[in-house]
């Protein structure tokens, strides 16, 4: 939870570079930028794919079995 009322609350749910980085890589880069902008967000990474290439590993990584 915010640990102030103002904290934003982000929620990143990339699609993977194809080619170069997973939806879970993309999403950790992205919330490496976050916390380091705002070190008081609350940051969610929900990585996504759209059926193709990396489908079972978003849905791993996302808690998915």
């Amino acid at each position: 939870m915010p640990q102030h009322p103002s904290a934003p609350v982000v929620v990143i749910a990339p699609d993977s570079f194809k080619g170069s980085l997973s939806a879970e890589q993309v999403a950790d880069a992205i919330a490496t930028g976050i916390r380091r902008a705002r070190p008081d967000a609350v940051v969610r990474c929900c990585p996504m794919a759209d059926g193709g290439e990396g489908t079972l590993d978003a849905m791993l990584a996302g808690g998915g079995t």
